[in-house]
C-alpha cells in the first residue's frame, strides 16, 4: 500500500490533524537533553604556591631533509622572483622600443660582426697557397653509350633503359 497515493484515508481528515497535533504536543512537552560538548573551570588559580615553576625546554627536532627542502624552497622562491623581475624589465623594455633604440642597441653587434667578416677573410686570403696547374699536350675525352631500350604492356607501359 502507498501512503501518498491512496485516495481513501483511514480516518477522516480532522481526526488526521487532532492525532498530528497530540503527537507533536507529546513530543513538544519531553525535556530538551543537553549534551556539554566543553568545560570550563571558572575557580581563581591561586597567586603563589608550593612547587616553583619548572622549566620545559623547547627540543623541537627539525629533519636534515625538511631543513634542506625548505632552504632550497625559499632559494627557488627568490631564483624566480629575480627571473621574474628581469623578465618584467626587459618586457617593460620592449613595449617601449623605437626604431633608433633598436638600430642603437644593434649597432655595436653589427660593426663587431663586420670586423670579424673582415679579420676572418683576410686571414683566410693570407694562409691559402697560390697554385696553378698547367697542362701541357692533347686533351681527349671519349663516351660510348650503348642503349638499350624495351617496352612492356599496353596500357600502363613500361619502359625500361639500359645504359651501357
Amino acid at each position: 500500500m502507498d501512503p501518498l497515493n491512496t485516495t481513501q484515508s483511514g480516518m477522516p481528515e480532522s481526526e488526521a490533524a487532532a492525532e498530528a497535533r497530540r503527537l507533536l504536543d507529546e513530543w513538544a512537552g519531553q525535556p530538551v537533553r543537553h549534551h556539554p560538548t566543553s568545560f570550563r573551570d571558572d575557580t581563581e588559580p591561586p597567586a603563589f604556591g608550593a612547587t616553583p615553576p619548572v622549566e620545559q625546554d623547547d627540543q623541537r627536532i627539525v629533519p636534515a631533509w625538511a631543513a634542506g627542502i625548505a632552504v632550497a624552497s625559499i632559494g627557488v622562491g627568490a631564483g624566480i622572483t629575480g627571473i621574474g623581475c628581469g623578465a618584467w624589465l626587459v618586457l617593460h623594455g620592449l613595449a617601449s622600443v623605437t626604431l633608433n633604440s633598436v638600430l642603437m642597441v644593434t649597432l655595436p653587434f653589427a660593426g663587431l660582426a663586420m670586423a670579424a667578416t673582415a679579420i676572418g677573410g683576410a686571414i683566410s686570403k693570407a694562409r691559402s697557397t697560390v697554385t696553378k696547374h698547367l697542362y701541357e699536350g692533347p686533351v681527349t675525352h671519349h663516351t660510348e653509350i650503348h642503349n638499350h631500350s624495351t617496352t612492356r604492356g599496353a596500357f600502363f607501359a613500361r619502359t625500361r633503359n639500359e645504359i651501357r
